[in-house]
């Protein structure tokens, strides 16, 4: 019998997978006992992982939830579309949920989600890991301890990295808003998640601006191909595909994102896929229309104002910050910080334990494995305060992404009705 807590996997992706990983490595713990994947290798792969028993694994979700409850809790990791429906299900079960992000696409799903679980009694975990990083926590301290004062504006920076654009936003799952969902939910909602972690409360008034400007037919170099294996210009494109997960797999480099795009680490594999697949289309021959830049202006109750900036167009690298208090200023990279004091000016430069880079390559700077160790210590000793992105934390900043977006969209100021 497993020695700590047992989990079911719904959605065995890369997300599911990852997290099934940080199991893997701590069995004293956790214990995974049944997966839900509708696709036969990924299902097969986390059975061999886990020497499940063939009868744990099922192809869809309702299956395993009409066994009833076989496990303390379950990852839902499914498709951003597909997780009203799981939690509702799992909830009335009893299971605790950690919950993959974004919680839901519309405000009445995510609150349906929220009434869900607390009717239920059940602990919820939404996957905003930025909240548990190591980056963070001495990052928030140096903010709530009031060394640099009263903070009086924000600049934060997503550098989303030009390949990362073009592999998961427009060749990818998430390039179309009506398909998935929206850029700034897809893949900021964690930094308006995080500024709100970290400034001690929502924004009450956001604008937004952003557009799909770069990869766009009209964009298209003379000559290029519809995908890049029969493209005469392929080699000057820095947007390759075949040069980018060509390198990928020959360097042995077989986790995300050439993991999502190959099953067998071979080049006949890879050919295939760039032949076949979405993942070798030329960037300007695609269907997406999500933007690939956005900024969102915030005003928090305070008074204290804060820009964020989601941009494609930089290498891939870690968040940036930089905070203005009355008594101080901070500057934070994902690995260190910064403090420069007014009345001394003097500068602090202070080291953080990095566990991989903030981004979705390096596990989120340990924000991965911070999320799954507060989850399984929550259901472990039924102390739902463990977890940082509980259900109302995360409602709020999924309302605040939501308010953001129709203003984008409605050249609007929303106010964040919580």
């Amino acid at each position: 019998m497993p020695s700590g807590i047992t989990l079911a996997v719904v959605g065995a992706g890369q997300r599911g997978s990852g997290y099934a990983r940080w199991v893997h490595a701590h069995p004293d713990r956790a214990a995974i006992v049944a997966v839900a994947e509708p696709r036969r290798v990924r299902r097969d792969r986390l059975v061999a992982e886990h020497a499940l028993e063939a009868s744990a694994a099922v192809a869809d979700w309702r299956e395993l939830a009409a066994r009833g409850r076989v496990a303390d809790a379950v990852l839902i990791c499914t498709l951003d579309r597909e997780h009203l429906a799981p939690v509702l299900a799992f909830a009335a079960l009893g299971y605790h949920i950690l919950l993959e992000k974004p919680m839901a696409l519309t405000e009445d799903e995510c609150r349906r989600i929220v009434a869900a679980v607390e009717d239920a009694g059940v602990i919820l975990s939404v996957g905003h890991v930025l909240r548990y990083t190591p980056y963070t926590q001495v990052l928030k301290a140096i903010v709530d301890s009031g060394r640099i004062g009263e903070v009086v504006s924000v600049q934060h920076l997503e550098p989303v990295g030009f390949w990362h654009q073009a592999h998961s936003f427009v060749r990818g799952n998430w390039r179309r808003a009506d398909e998935a969902t929206s850029m700034l939910m897809a893949k900021s909602c964690h930094d308006l998640d995080w500024l709100q972690y970290v400034l001690g409360g929502p924004p009450v008034r956001v604008s937004s601006f952003g557009r799909l400007s770069h990869f766009r037919p009209g964009n298209r170099p003379a000559g290029a191909a519809d995908r890049c294996l029969d493209c005469t210009v392929e080699a000057a494109c820095p947007y390759s595909a075949t040069r980018e997960y060509g390198e990928r797999l020959a360097r042995g480099r077989h986790g995300w994102p050439l993991s999502v795009v190959i099953e067998e680490f071979t080049p006949q594999a890879l050919e295939t896929a760039l032949r076949e697949g979405p993942y070798g289309r030329c960037v300007y021959a695609c269907d997406n229309d999500v933007v690939d830049h956005q900024v969102v202006a915030m005003e928090f109750a305070s008074g204290a104002t804060a820009a964020f900036t989601m941009t494609a167009f930089t290498e891939q690298a870690d968040r940036r910050t930089r905070i203005f208090g009355t008594r101080g200023e901070l500057r934070g990279d994902g690995a260190q910080v910064q403090v420069y004091d007014f009345l001394t000016r003097s500068e602090e430069l202070i080291g953080t334990r990095r566990e991989g880079e903030m981004t979705a390559a390096g596990g989120h700077g340990g924000g991965d494995a911070g999320l799954m160790d507060a989850f399984v210590r929550a259901v472990a000793t039924g102390d739902p305060g463990l977890v940082r992105s509980g259900p109302q934390e995360s409602l709020i900043s999924h309302l605040t992404v939501l308010a953001a977006e129709r203003a984008r969209r409605e050249g609007t100021v929303e106010t964040v009705r919580v």
